[in-house]
């Protein structure tokens, strides 16, 4: 019997399946408005980039935030300070292990998703936090 996630009150593979799906619409999202994927989930020290993608001359990194209600504020209230520290450690971890992107100028963008995870409602902020604010 798989484990329980008390924080949604559903099994842990379900808010597995329920994440690899708001991603990959995410994910669609992005590269229907030309932004190319280097990678999804990139595992580094200090945590995980959900996805690294490239728009021009820009690297994006894109964290992906699912909140089925707004009764803890919602995607964006979620990526606090802490979070946002974790983010840029993954980032400066993937630039050290990716050199050849290290010259480029990089943004943080979130997606924000809501609704049925199979077809979620997403809103893509760009540029969503800066170096100097984390």
């Amino acid at each position: 019997m798989p484990a329980r996630d008390p924080g949604t009150g559903g099994d842990r593979i379900d808010r597995r399946a329920r994440g690899a799906a708001v991603e990959a619409a995410a994910r669609r999202l992005l590269e229907q408005a030309g932004l190319a994927t280097l990678a999804a989930n990139a595992g580094c020290r200090g945590g995980e980039l959900d996805l690294v993608m490239r728009q021009g001359q820009m690297l994006v990194f894109v964290e992906v935030r699912y909140r089925a209600s707004k009764a803890f504020g919602g995607a964006l209230a979620s990526v606090d300070a802490g979070k946002r520290r974790r983010l840029v450690r993954a980032a400066q971890a993937y630039l050290l292990a990716h050199p050849q992107y290290a010259s480029l100028p990089c943004r943080f963008d979130l997606v924000q998703a809501s609704g049925d995870p199979q077809a979620p409602r997403l809103h893509w902020l760009r540029d969503a936090f800066r170096l100097d604010g984390a």
